[in-house]
């Protein structure tokens, strides 16, 4: 089996680099650069996941879509995690969809393949469960954000996290699809947005947003920005360790 010139090592994403040399190597014949186009679909509800990613500088949001065709987001994926982890836990379709929010590339490898991997018991094993554990209180946490914060506070709650897991306080996104994400009508982002954008916290044209005061978005942003924030730092710093770095 060829192996992917586009593979980088170290990897971009942080639970390849988190992994030891000899458990990388072993992944690396099955490992595919793959670019991600805006809104692209990864995977959708009942339908087989055939691959899983490791996001680079890409954003996944998990989306849950009613019958209505309304939507509210439940978690976002980059490079400090995997999309595609109902592969792992036994299970071969979700209730979710998978879609691409801001545009990179990954790194895809077959799913049967992380699996297998998965199943060896080795450092995968631990990083992902411990994942799995941190994407659990992402989701715990935001149900409880959607039920009792305002939505300026939400707003800066998921800007500081896109920007956290980009590592840029500048990119590209439009009211609607934030609209979508936060489960909320396109008006309620626009006065949200206005009322950053007037206290100096961000600029927005035309979708493109730039964070000009992130001190005040965080004080703007509602607690449960920080315990999302800490909890997957707590991962990251509790990885077994790496040979890469």
């Amino acid at each position: 089996m060829s192996v992917d010139r586009n593979i980088t090592k170290p990897p971009v994403n942080k639970l390849l680099a988190a992994l030891p040399a000899s458990e990388y190597e072993r992944l690396v014949p099955h490992m595919k650069h793959v670019p991600l186009s805006f809104n692209q679909i990864l995977y959708e509800p009942k339908e087989p996941i055939t691959h899983v990613y490791f996001p680079h500088h890409s954003v996944v949001s998990i989306v849950t879509t009613m019958e209505d065709g309304s939507t509210v987001e439940a978690g976002l994926i980059s490079n400090e995690g995997m999309a595609g982890i109902p592969v792992i836990l036994g299970g071969k379709t979700t209730t979710t969809t998978a879609m691409v929010q801001i545009p990179n590339g990954a790194t895809q490898i077959n799913a049967d393949v992380i699996k297998s991997e998965f199943n060896r018991g080795g450092v995968l094993q631990k990083l992902l469960l411990q994942y799995v554990q941190t994407r659990y209180s992402e989701v715990t946490q935001g149900l409880a954000c959607n039920r009792l914060h305002t939505i300026e506070e939400r707003l800066a709650r998921w800007l500081l996290t896109i920007t956290d897991r980009l590592q840029t306080e500048d990119f590209q996104l439009t009211q609607e699809f934030i609209a979508q994400m936060l489960g909320v009508r396109r008006s309620g982002v626009t006065l949200a947005a206005s009322t950053l954008s007037r206290a100096g916290m961000i600029r927005y044209n035309r979708g493109h947003i730039n964070i000009l005061n992130r001190e005040a978005m965080e004080e703007t942003s509602c607690e449960c920005y920080r315990v999302i924030r800490d909890e997957f730092a707590r991962l990251l710093d509790n990885s077994p360790g790496s040979n890469f770095g």
